[in-house]
């Protein structure tokens, strides 16, 4: 017997990839799991299948920077924050943080069907009674119009946001004159494509000549300290913490600017929430 549910949770990522770099991801999470039924008819309860895998991966690959340590250019060291990971190709890059603000995978480059297998292989350590096989597919949210990839970190979130690099694949809306604008959305979700986007205040000077044309952002959050360099043409930089809703409030107040109208933007965060600004 069977038992699968669609869109069980999702999962927001930061991921390094050999071609584009520092980019991101949400997926929805489809659960199946194979199984004998027990006296009660039942496989396994709904409302407690959902809340034991949603906490597992929410303790493990959520909210993580997923590196393919076998991609060209790409180094892992130790370092006094817990783990340095260090780039060459597509450009470099240097990030150091604490070690479950990473999720290694031994592969040349991430995939939705591999990640998906060895989530669900991890699942499968300590699995609950009668469950004898778990699968796990990873799908992106089907959006027609603009769409965008960034990472960030919220140095005082309580939580795993906190984290230096984690993203989202997010839709962005933008009106004005009470319709919306589908050019200014597809010209400023390529502008942000693949972005950084960090806090003015978290940004500190390089230094050595080495590092010109590079930015440097450094905090310190409850989980440890941390640590990121790279180019600074990949950044985009706000005034204030870059919360969704400071992200929103920014896009409404720099397209107001560049075109002179009212704005208003519903800056999404991930799959199905966000913030709503205008300026």
């Amino acid at each position: 017997m069977t038992l699968f549910v669609n869109r069980l949770t999702q999962l927001d990522v930061s991921l390094w990839c050999p071609r584009r770099g520092l980019t991101a991801a949400s997926w929805h999470v489809d659960a199946e799991l194979d199984g004998e039924l027990g006296e009660d008819g039942m496989l396994f309860d709904f409302g407690e299948v959902k809340p034991w895998i949603k906490q597992r991966l929410d303790a493990g690959a959520d909210h993580t920077l997923l590196v393919p340590t076998r991609a060209p250019g790409v180094e892992v060291l130790e370092c006094p924050e817990g783990l340095c990971v260090r780039t060459s190709l597509p450009y470099p890059m240097e990030i150091r943080a604490p070690r479950q603000a990473f999720t290694l995978l031994p592969w040349g480059e991430v995939t939705t069907e591999r990640l998906g297998d060895r989530l669900a292989e991890e699942l499968m350590r300590r699995p609950p009674a009668r469950v004898t096989a778990i699968r796990l597919a990873l799908r992106e949210e089907a959006i027609e119009d603009a769409a965008y990839c960034y990472s960030h970190g919220l140095k005082r979130h309580a939580g795993n946001c906190q984290r230096i690099a984690h993203g989202h694949r997010s839709r962005l809306h933008i009106w004005q004159q009470g319709k919306r604008a589908p050019e200014l959305e597809r010209q400023w979700a390529e502008r942000l494509a693949d972005s950084y986007l960090v806090s003015e205040e978290d940004i500190v000077d390089g230094g050595e000549s080495e590092y010109r044309g590079q930015l440097t952002t450094r905090y310190r959050a409850e989980q440890g300290r941390f640590f990121l360099r790279l180019p600074k043409e990949r950044c985009e930089v706000l005034s204030g913490p870059t919360t969704v809703e400071h992200i929103a409030e920014w896009l409404a107040g720099e397209i107001s600017r560049e075109t002179g109208r009212a704005t208003r933007v519903q800056a999404f965060e991930g799959i199905d929430k966000g913030a709503i600004a205008q300026a």
